[in-house]
Parts: C-alpha cells; structure tokens; sequence
C-alpha cells in the first residue's frame, strides 16, 4: 500500500492532537475519574478507531478488496487485547507504589505515550527489517510462540512491584523520598531537591511499556506487513487505554483467563508467521533454500480466531469470578 506523505503526517497530527486533548482537558487537572467519564471516554476513543477502520476499507477496498481493513480490525483487536493484558501490570505497579488515584492518570499518559514512542520505533525497525531480510518471520514467530508459552505458566509479581530492580538503581543513584507532593516529579526535603514516587513510577512503567513492544510488534507484523496500519492500528489501540484502565480496573481481577486467551491468539499467529515465513523461504539449512508450499492461514480467519477466542475468554472468566464469588458468600 503506498501511503503519501501528507496523509502520515495528518495522521500523526491527529494522534497527538488527541494526546494533547487528553492531557489538557483531563490530566493537567488531578482528579478521580467518575466511571460515567470513563465510560463516555473510552467509547469514543474505541469509534474513533472503528471510523478510522472503515474509512481505510473504503478507501483502499476499490484497489485491493477488503485486505486492508480485514488487517487493521485483526491488528487493533490483537494490539488491545493485549494492552488490556497490560493494564493488569500497571496496576501492580500503582498499587504497589500507593500512588493516590487521582494521580494515576498522569502516570498512565505517560505511560501510553512512552509506549507510542518505542512502538513507532520498533515499527519502522520491524518494516526494515522485513524488507532486507526474509528470515525475520522465523524469528517474530518464535518470539510469539515463547510468549505465548510463558502466558500459560503462573507468573509472580515480585518483577513489578515497588521493589523491582528498577526501583532500587533509582533509589541508589539519585536522591528520592517515599512521600508524594501532588503530583510533581520532583520536591524538596531538608533544602535537598529529590525524586518523588511519581517519577519512579513513570520510568518504571515506562521501561514495562518497552518490554510490552517486543511482544506486541511482531504479533501484528503476523497479520499485515504495512507499516501504515501496523502503526494506526498500535496507536489507536492505546489511545483511551487511560480511561479504559478506570473503566475496567474492578474487573480486571475478574479476566482469569485472559493471559490463556491471548496465549491462543499470540500461538496463531506466531504459526500464521512461521508458514509464511517458510513460504518464502531462503534460508539455506530449510529445505535447501527453496520455499516450501504450505497453506496458510488468511487474514479473514485470523481475524475470527481472535474475536472468537477473545470473546470466549472474557465469557469463561466472568462464569468463573460469579461462581467463585457465589461459593465465597455461601
């Protein structure tokens, strides 16, 4: 597909436009989100999404049918399902931290937009990449189907808690106090200026924000190779992920099975990308070099693997909490 210049950069305009909106009409000003916001932000963000979608299908559907929009739903529904997953992370941190709800909508923007920067870059490292060298399907679908395997064991917390690593270079090398003073990054304690928690919890969540991209960016790679839409599908689906956090954070503890939902969804596509991968094979040591005639699996059945997995995940999770909590008041 073969983007203009122009339409890029109106794109990237508009995504940190909305970024811009966010922070000054809602974040500048500390405050508790009500779940009615919540609930109002979060939709509107999610239309924005599909009203992009739909306007990328009718554009490019007369030239290449409905190839480009059935990837973009794919990619975003993927992309959101797993910054769902990550939201789970997020509040271990906050919560560990203590930090005051009404603060951790600041810590939550710059999570996204930390998280937007290092996927921007992994996107065009990703494009190059795939562009020089064939073989790098293998390893985007070995990536996957290690991470989905790690989502099936039980995994501790003790990474992200307020006493990670992360946490005690920065307590080491620079001058921080356990107190918080609103929500700046930095105060002063006996004449000394110092780091509060809220700055520690940015760079914590920051650097958790990166480690998400390695994941991320190759599971949509396995379902369209266009940067255009590998890029607005990542972005569109963190943007609203703030108030999607204050939507759902009751909830989260309820969405048992998701880690085993996306476990599916990411092992799906990362076997999509292997048979692609040997589909156009050059790799001497596989099948002397020669690509290797395999099916594969389409867009349009990716696409309704992840709804149909997706929905039956967050269905068995709900069944499970309600019968969990009828035995516990029993």
């Amino acid at each position: 597909m073969d983007v203009p210049v122009y339409v890029w950069l109106l794109t990237v305009a508009a995504i940190v436009g909305l970024l811009l909106f966010d922070f000054f009409f809602h974040v500048r000003q500390a405050h508790e989100p009500t779940l009615r916001e919540s609930a109002i932000w979060s939709a509107l963000y999610v239309g924005v999404a599909v009203v992009f979608g739909i306007g990328l299908w009718l554009v490019t559907r007369g030239t290449y049918g409905n190839e480009f929009g059935t990837e973009y739903f794919a990619g975003y529904l993927t992309e959101k399902a797993l910054s769902v997953d990550n939201l789970f992370v997020f509040l271990v941190i906050m919560t560990s931290f203590a930090v005051p709800r009404k603060y951790q909508q600041k810590v939550l923007l710059v999570g996204i937009v930390i998280a937007l920067l290092a996927r921007t870059i992994f996107v065009f490292i990703g494009a190059a990449l795939i562009n020089q060298f064939a073989w790098i399907f293998y390893v985007f679908g070995l990536i996957l189907l290690l991470t989905a395997g790690h989502m099936l064991k039980p995994e501790g917390t003790d990474q992200h808690t307020g006493d990670n690593i992360i946490a005690r270079m920065a307590r080491r090398f620079f001058n921080a106090t356990d107190e918080y003073d609103g929500d700046k990054l930095f105060t002063r304690v006996a004449g000394r200026r110092v780091m509060t928690p809220m700055l520690l919890v940015m760079i914590i969540i920051g650097g958790t924000d990166i480690l998400f991209a390695l994941d991320a960016i190759p599971a949509i790679y396995g379902l369209t190779e266009e940067p255009y839409i590998v890029f607005t599908a990542t972005a569109f689906s963190l943007l609203g992920l703030r108030q999607l956090y204050f939507l759902i954070d009751e909830l989260l503890d309820r969405l048992v099975y998701l880690s085993y939902g996306l476990a599916v969804v990411l092992g799906v596509i990362g076997v999509k990308l292997l048979l692609h991968a040997l589909k156009q094979n050059t790799v001497p040591f596989i099948n002397d070099g020669k690509p290797v005639k395999l099916i594969e699996i389409s867009t349009g059945a990716s696409l309704g693997i992840i709804v149909g997995v997706l929905t039956i995940t967050v269905i068995a999770s709900l069944i499970k909490s309600r019968g969990t909590a009828a035995r516990s008041d029993a």
